[in-house]
């Protein structure tokens, strides 16, 4: 069975506590196998024989909410994804390395011309952004507090929700979970 990874939004941050073995209880619930979370942000891994992920995430989404009360985004990502994600270098060495912070954003589809634009409109001398395929990295200069970025404006120009995590998070994540097949 293929391993998967969902990426959770609102899970412990603005007051939306949730137990990581409740967290687990609620996604064997759908059946779903070898559950396991990875920190206590909203990252789930587990088996699925779902052959159409789309319709899992939906069905993630519905019965967290019902369960917790508040819509979860989940954005799913197979293990070979979450693998070429933490393998991406969209930065040079030198810049990650003198950076405060390297993110990743999750969103639902790969973005258009448009939201690509606005993306890149974005970019300063703190903030320095790449698209990749249904990820956006970010690279932070110097302290977030520094920086005019936020999540909301994000996913105002992105039009739609996004979750994100350090590279180190998914990094770390795909060492544990993630064969390599390369």
């Amino acid at each position: 069975m293929p391993r998967v990874v969902a990426f959770l939004r609102a899970i412990n941050v603005g007051g939306h506590t949730v137990q990581m073995t409740r967290l687990r209880g609620l996604f064997e619930a759908l059946g779903l196998k070898d559950v396991e979370t990875f920190i206590a942000s909203g990252n789930v891994v587990f088996t699925t024989s779902s052959g159409n992920l789309d319709a899992l995430q939906r069905k993630i989404e519905a019965h967290l909410e019902k369960a917790l009360g508040y819509e979860v985004k989940t954005f799913l990502r197979t293990e070979a994804e979450v693998t070429a994600i933490a393998r991406h270098r969209p930065f040079p060495a030198a810049a990650v390395r003198n950076a405060a912070a390297l993110y990743v954003a999750f969103v639902d589809a790969p973005l258009g011309v448009a939201e690509r634009k606005l993306i890149a409109a974005m970019k300063t001398d703190i903030d320095d952004f790449h698209v990749g395929a249904r990820e956006i990295y970010w690279l932070c200069r110097k302290r977030q507090s520094e920086s005019t970025f936020s999540y909301a404006r994000l996913e105002k120009q992105i039009k739609g929700p996004a979750t994100f995590r350090g590279v180190r998070t998914v990094e770390k994540l795909a060492a544990k979970y993630c064969r390599d097949d390369s």
